[in-house]
Parts: structure tokens; sequence; C-alpha cells
């Protein structure tokens, strides 16, 4: 398809050059003996799709996820849509929080309402959560105070634990006292593979880090077994450092993120639709939606504050896409990539056979559980699926095939959009629902009653200032069409 006008600002390279220096050195001070994996760097992006592309444009097609250097990625520009561009000097407040640890971190992020804004409104009683922090800190989020989560991946997870423990055994709660091994089977063995350590103060801030060991979480972006870390890092974060067998495989992730949402979508949509299609995917079976424990107006909040950076994460691929192409003349301005009141219109290809395409490229466990709900849908024999399965079986390293749509895959997409929707949500929710609750009931054990408490009743909270917002919005709403 042909685009009236592409998208040609993505995120500054001398910007994701700094990180990658940076990323660099924190990774020689922390004893990775991978000193020289910093991004190749150019004088600046690709400003064409055929640049970022053309060296491999099937790069997602049999992805070699045991790289170990950032040369080894498709191309020198890989990934640079994954970061974001934030405050220099807050980002070096976040970066000198990794500092304090001495176990050694591989890949990190910081992300959530405290790194990116969800809401307009300050909140009052959240002012002091924060001991002493820094002025980028405080200046950031202008008076919130809000708490900033964190992801830690790790090579070795009991012995980070191990260490972790060590120096900061109070971040943990009794558990901590069973040892390093008992808490590295905790969160290896159950729910979505996090160890979390919420409200604990490092450099004056108030923290919560999540540890998940680098092969859990390749696994669950490149794979989708759980979505709980795909579906975080398919939203806005700033990746403090970065690792490049993580890029590849959260690349394969973002793109997968936007088939899907493809296939929940019409012909013709907006940005806002795309984007809120894509970042609700993990909420769709996530337990807590559908308690008084989050605010219900979370996905659109996300969107509405972070439409900018939805862009520069999702642009650079949907440029890329086949079948689908920004159809919206305001894409020709120069400077429409930076412009929150932009809501883009797209188009995209309905024919069953690119679509097809599309269904045979979902990440391998979330299609199985796809492909299961349509061989009881179409009562196909066992055997005949069995056999179905194994002609479209991609994980022999041998084999180098093209992933193209079968029949099935054809007839799957071709399906009437109302029961297409349903099967991608209900593929979607079995995948999403028991690591979530699993993950959530871990983390009273892990959390230590307390902290536990306290982390349900701001999640009430949070739940309630949505109901109020939402509820003054319809109030105004109707007030202005009254006059």
């Amino acid at each position: 398809m042909q685009t009236l006008g592409a998208p040609r600002s993505f995120a500054s390279s001398n910007d994701v050059k700094k990180d990658g220096e940076a990323d660099g050195r924190e990774r020689a001070s922390t004893g990775s003996s991978d000193q020289s994996t910093q991004p190749t760097t150019s004088s600046s992006l690709p400003s064409s799709s055929t640049s970022q592309s053309s060296v491999t444009p099937d790069w997602d097609e049999n992805p070699d996820l045991n790289i170990s250097a950032f040369s080894q990625l498709p191309h020198s520009t890989f990934g640079y849509n994954q970061h974001m561009i934030i405050n220099s000097e807050f980002k070096e407040a976040l970066r000198q929080i990794l500092w304090q640890f001495r176990a050694p971190i591989r890949y990190a992020f910081a992300y959530g309402s405290g790194v990116f804004p969800q809401t307009a409104s300050i909140s009052k009683s959240a002012s002091t959560v924060h001991a002493h922090p820094s002025p980028a800190i405080s200046s950031m989020q202008g008076g919130q105070g809000k708490m900033i989560d964190f992801i830690f991946g790790v090579s070795y997870t009991q012995h980070w634990h191990s260490l972790n423990l060590q120096q900061h055994r109070d971040h943990y709660s009794a558990i901590g006292s069973l040892g390093s091994s008992f808490v590295s089977r905790v969160q290896d063995n159950y729910g979505a593979g996090l160890y979390f350590n919420p409200y604990v103060t490092v450099n004056g801030t108030l923290i919560k880090y999540g540890v998940v060991n680098l092969d859990t979480l390749c696994r669950d972006l490149a794979e989708w077994d759980t979505l709980y870390l795909a579906g975080r890092l398919q939203k806005p974060v700033k990746i403090l450092r970065d690792d490049p067998r993580v890029r590849l495989a959260n690349q394969i992730n973002l793109i997968s993120a936007v088939r899907t949402a493809l296939l929940l979508l019409p012909s013709d949509f907006t940005e806002q639709e795309l984007y809120g299609t894509i970042a609700g995917l993990s909420y769709l079976g996530d337990p807590r939606m559908a308690l008084p424990a989050e605010n219900p107006n979370k996905v659109a909040n996300i969107i509405k504050y972070q439409l900018p950076n939805f862009r520069r994460l999702y642009a650079p691929l949907i440029e890329n896409l086949p079948n689908v192409a920004f159809h919206d003349p305001r894409c020709k301005s120069s400077d429409w990539m930076d412009d929150p009141e932009t809501n883009a219109t797209l188009a995209q290809d309905m024919d069953p056979k690119k679509r097809g395409n599309m269904v045979r490229r979902l990440p391998r466990s979330f299609r199985s559980k796809l492909y299961f709900r349509y061989q009881t849908k179409f009562q196909i024999p066992q055997l005949e699926f069995d056999q179905m399965l194994e002609e479209s079986n991609d994980q022999d390293p041998t084999r180098v095939k093209k992933q193209q749509g079968s029949v099935f895959d054809q007839r799957v997409a071709n399906d009437r959009p109302e029961d297409l929707r349903g099967e991608v949500k209900k593929a979607i929710q079995s995948t999403v629902q028991w690591p979530s609750v699993t993950q959530s009931l871990k983390s009273i054990v892990t959390t230590g009653v307390v902290r536990s408490i306290r982390y349900v009743r701001e999640k009430m909270e949070k739940y309630r200032e949505g109901r109020k917002r939402e509820k003054g919005d319809r109030s105004h709403g109707n007030g202005s069409k009254s006059t």
C-alpha cells in the first residue's frame, strides 16, 4: 500500500548514541564481559523505509535470539524506535538509581506514570512519597511524587538475589530470610517469572523494581507465553540499559502487537484506535481490570498523554509493513510526529492472503492458542490438525522457511470480523489471565502483608479517582450539549 505521508522524524540518533555509550559503560562497571556491544550509530536516522529495511526486509522470519552483540542485529539502526527521548537530567537521575545496585543488571527500563504522565492533574496526596528526590525527579513529576517502577533483566537469578540480599536485605519481605535459592525458585517457577520489591527508597526516591531472568523476558517477548512483560513493553518505556538480544526480541514483540491489532481493526482506522487496541491487549485478561483495583480509564489516559511516544514506537514498523499505511495528508507536515493533536488515519489491505500471512507470523505460543480455538470452531479432526501444525512448524533451526500463511491461516483471517475479534480476544485472555492471577497472588507473599495492603489501597484510590474524573467529564459533556 502507498502512504500519502510516511513518517520521517524518529528519535534522534545522537540521543540513542548517548544511551548506547552509557549502556556500555554501565555494563562494564557491573562486570559483564560484553563491553563492546553498544549500538552502532550513524550521523542521522534513516529518512525512509527503504534505508531501514533494505538490508534484511524479513528480519522477523528466522530471528537469531542467541546474539550477544549489537553488531549482530539486522542493521545499524535496528530498534532505535524503542528508545523514548526524555529530559536528560531526569534520565541521568534514573540511571543513578541503577548504580546503587552492586548486583549486575544487564537490561533495565523505567515505566509507568512516574516516568510518563497519564493525567494532567496533580495528586496532592502523593506529594511526599519520596524522601529526598533529586531536583530532576521532582521537576519532571511536577510535584506529584509518584513511585517510579523499574524492571531489571538479569543473567543469573539466584546469583543476583544473593548479591542483592547482602546489600539490600531491607528491600525484601520475610521470604528473604529463606535465602537466594528459595527467592529465585519463587521468582522463576510461579506467575510470570518476576520478583517485585515495591516501596523501597533508593537515592531518596521511592521505587518498585521487578527482577526477571533474561531468558524469561526474551521468551515472553518473542512467543507471548504470558504477555506479562511483552504487554508492558508494547507501551512507551524508558530503556536505561540495553541488551542486543532483548532489543531483537522486543522488536518481534512490537511488530506482533501491530499485526494482532490489525486483525482486530476494520479497514480504516485512526492512530488512537490502533494504539489503544495495542495498549489494551495485555489488559484483556488482567483480573485487576475487572476489580475496583485499577483506573478504568487507564488505557485511554496512556494514549491521550503519550500519543507522540506511541508514534515513535510504532510508526517505523508500520511504514515497513506491506499491508498497512498512513493515509492522511497531515503526515506530510515535518513536525507531525511530535504533534499530540494529530490523530492520523490509516488503511489496511483486507485481502485474506495478506491477513493470513499476519496470522502465520503471530508469536508461536499465542498462535497455538488461536489455532486450537479455530480447530474447535472449524471441527478439524485431530490427526489432520496435528499434520497441519507439523507443516507449519518454524522451530526447527535446520529449516529456513518463509512464513507464508496456509489455507488454514487464510480461513482464520477470513472469518467474520466480529467472530475473528472474539476468538483473538479469547486467545489473549487465556494467555494473560492465569499468569496475571498467579503473579498477583505471589506478590502477596514476596511483598509482605503491609506493603500488599498499601499497594491495594493505592490501586483502589486510583480506581476511585478515575471513576470520579469519568463522571466529571460526562457531566461536563452533557452540560455543553444542553447549552
